[in-house]
């Protein structure tokens, strides 16, 4: 399965000391793009301080003008205050969506935990309807936790 063989890409790409973390998550975000054929716009958002909002640190997509999201706006600031996965099938569907593109019909937005606390997330968008599985679930989780290794 895809997933299965990008875990090792994935790991070996963090794995690169040589490189800084930053260009570390930008290639993340450019596998996960090239390589997921609905993964349209993959980004990383991380908890700014002690501030209530997220800061978009790396991306891959078209550029957006969503580089601060307040906690509780939008799918990501739900993600922020749940510390749960947030699969939306249909952005239509939500009255707390915050529209990056009118080609984007889904998202998954996966919590990135380190020591037990969430301090960003992984966001996907996709202008598939309703493509993503439980297995996009698990496989962004596992990036997510090789992410939090190196931070």
């Amino acid at each position: 399965m895809l997933f299965e063989t990008l875990k090792p890409l994935v790991i070996n790409l963090l794995s690169d000391s040589q490189t800084s973390v930053t260009d570390r998550l930008q290639q993340v975000c450019d596998l996960l793009k090239e390589r997921i054929a609905y993964y349209d716009w993959v980004g990383f958002y991380f908890k700014n301080g002690d501030k209530k909002e997220l800061i978009l640190k790396t991306y891959a997509g078209d550029t957006t003008d969503h580089t601060v999201i307040p906690f509780g706006k939008g799918i990501c600031g739900q993600v922020a205050l749940s510390n749960e996965n947030f699969v939306v099938p249909d952005v239509q569907a939500q009255d707390n969506y915050i529209s990056c593109s009118i080609n984007v019909k889904s998202e998954i937005v996966i919590p990135l935990f380190k020591d037990g606390e969430n301090i960003g997330q992984i966001d996907i968008d996709s202008n598939t309807p309703d493509p993503f599985s439980e297995d996009d679930e698990r496989f962004l989780e596992f990036v997510n936790q090789e992410v939090a290794r190196i931070l």
